[in-house]
C-alpha cells in the first residue's frame, strides 16, 4: 500500500511563500488582503503557525492557485513548453475585486469598460 506522506506546516509555508514571491507580493500586501498582520504572514510562511483549512482556503484564493498547490509534491515537470504562473497578479486582483461583485448590472459595467479597454490595445 502506498503510504502518502503528510505536508508540514513548513512546507505548506515554503509553498505561500514561493507563490507570493511568484507574483510579486509583499508580506504586507498579502497581510492586508488576508486582514492579518505580517507576522502572522511571517509566521505561515516558516511554518511556526499551524494553517487550518479555512484559511488554506482563503490564502490560495488571494494568491490565485487551487487550494490544492500547497499539497502538491515539487515534482519536476516534463514538458517542453515554458510553465506560467496560474494567473500573472493583475489579473489575480482583477478577478478577486469582480468575484465581490453581487450586482449583475454592475458586473457587465466591468465586463464592458475592460471590452472597451481592450479595443483601445489592438
Amino acid at each position: 500500500m502506498n503510504k502518502r506522506r503528510i505536508k508540514t506546516n513548513k512546507e505548506i509555508g515554503e509553498r505561500i511563500k514561493k507563490r507570493r514571491r511568484e507574483l510579486g507580493i509583499t508580506q504586507e500586501k498579502l497581510a492586508e488582503t488576508l486582514n492579518v498582520t505580517y507576522q502572522q504572514v511571517q509566521r505561515y510562511e516558516n511554518g511556526t503557525n499551524s494553517l487550518n483549512l479555512e484559511n488554506v482556503q482563503i490564502i490560495a484564493d488571494a494568491l490565485s492557485v487551487p487550494a490544492s498547490y500547497f499539497f502538491e509534491s515539487e515534482r519536476p515537470l516534463r514538458v517542453a513548453e515554458e510553465t506560467l504562473p496560474y494567473l500573472p497578479s493583475d489579473e489575480a486582483k482583477l478577478l478577486k475585486y469582480f468575484r465581490k461583485i453581487k450586482d449583475s448590472t454592475s458586473k457587465n459595467i466591468v465586463i464592458n469598460v475592460a471590452r472597451l479597454a481592450a479595443r483601445g490595445e489592438e
